[in-house]
């Protein structure tokens, strides 16, 4: 019997923990803010004026409040006196206070999220916009649009960004002109004009006229593996082109042309102008990569991801005019 007697005890002192744990469940933040307003205005009739209830209702929120948490919380001294809170009320009160402004900062965080200055943002971007041109995009967004997360994808290939974009996994991304197929809408950044990459030390380095379509087409080129516009440029010329080496790396195709390994049919903005090992030469019969930003066309676009493409243009625009005049 004896054996018995204490898992008994035991099991009837956790159920009446359990009990008062769930009589807290009662608690409503409307419970905490008469407190506080009995507390801050010294009686019920001027709490109530405040919070806009009647005198009645303040004072039924109390003690509906004393009744759940088992402790009185205020002082009614009766008479022209102030009403105080007592020891527990003061108590109660410090985790009040803490309840309200997290309510009040959830509320405004939703706030924020509805009207698109809150909450997450996905982007994808490929290498040479990832260097050049979104840094700038980065800094002036964020400092319009603090609370909002920007998460990135980088990719080598656009069109595996498109795809994260239809899927929903992505809600802009950087993509070259013209888009897949798909149900894109989109904005065009900037135009792009493709160069011809050659070691510094080359004779076509040293003309004072840039290098022809048939001249070029005749060359040991180098491409980027995965660039969609390359299609498209190969279309210029009259005859194949021959390509020695492929790379998306953007720093491991210009150090190629340093090394003589070929010359680089590529994008202005997948080069850096200040590498003296190298020369950019114009060429001006060749169509640019057109940059655009891009997003779902049937899914809701919120206020900060519009907010960000405008930004993009922004910046493109202004990087446009920048672009250094490569050697004609």
């Amino acid at each position: 019997m004896i054996g018995i007697s204490i898992p008994l005890g035991q099991i009837q002192l956790q159920s009446t923990s359990i009990m008062r744990s769930d009589s807290w469940l009662g608690v409503e933040l409307r419970h905490f803010l008469a407190l506080e307003a009995v507390a801050r205005e010294g009686s019920f009739g001027r709490a109530a004026n405040a919070l806009g209830y009647t005198q009645s209702a303040v004072s039924q929120q109390v003690a509906t409040l004393e009744r759940i948490v088992g402790h009185r919380l205020v002082d009614r001294p009766g008479g022209p006196k102030p009403v105080s809170l007592t020891d527990a009320g003061r108590l109660l009160l410090t985790h009040a206070d803490a309840i309200t402004a997290r309510v009040a900062a959830a509320q405004a965080d939703l706030i924020a999220l509805s009207e698109g200055q809150a909450g997450p943002l996905r982007v994808g971007v490929y290498q040479s916009v990832g260097q050049r041109i979104l840094p700038e995009v980065m800094r002036r967004f964020l400092d319009g649009w603090p609370q909002v997360r920007v998460t990135l994808t980088e990719s080598a290939d656009d069109e595996e960004l498109l795809g994260l974009v239809e899927r929903g996994e992505l809600d802009l991304t950087f993509a070259d002109l013209p888009l897949t197929d798909g149900p894109f809408d989109s904005i065009e950044l900037m135009r792009d004009p493709y160069v011809l990459a050659v070691p510094a030390d080359s004779p076509l380095a040293n003309r004072d006229t840039p290098p022809t379509l048939r001249e070029v087409a005749g060359l040991d080129l180098i491409g980027q593996k995965h660039c969609r516009t390359l299609k498209h440029v190969e279309t210029s010329f009259r005859r194949p082109l021959h390509f020695v080496f492929m790379s998306d790396h953007n720093q491991t195709v210009q150090a190629m042309v340093a090394t003589g390994v070929g010359n680089a049919l590529v994008p202005q903005l997948t080069m850096n102008p200040e590498d003296e090992t190298t020369r950019l030469l114009e060429l001006p019969k060749v169509p640019p990569r057109r940059i655009s930003i891009a997003w779902h066309r049937d899914r809701y676009r919120a206020p900060a991801a519009q907010a960000f493409a405008e930004t993009a243009q922004e910046v493109c625009a202004e990087l446009e005019l920048e672009l250094q005049p490569v050697a004609a």
